[in-house]
């Protein structure tokens, strides 16, 4: 949704010690968590009219936090 945070502590509540443990510990998750936040980062600026790009490479983004966010969901899962 348009301006809405997606942020791992704002999408995943319930494990904000874990990730906060697992960004500490874990080289693959931290490295993740970083990417995860960039895509994020850019898409919110497109979204602020900041940066302006074409719709498919924003839908390419998209996918690639959704892509992102489930790998580090299961992750914390697993960690659990």
């Amino acid at each position: 949704m348009f301006g809405e945070s997606h942020s791992l502590a704002v999408e995943f509540p319930e494990y904000k010690d874990q990730i906060h443990h697992l960004k500490m510990e874990d080289r693959h998750f931290a490295r993740l968590f970083d990417e995860y936040h960039e895509v994020d980062a850019q898409l919110h600026r497109i979204e602020q009219s900041i940066e302006v790009h074409a719709d498919d490479f924003v839908e390419t983004l998209k996918l690639q936090r959704l892509h992102l966010k489930d790998e580090l969901y299961g992750i914390l899962q697993q960690a659990a």
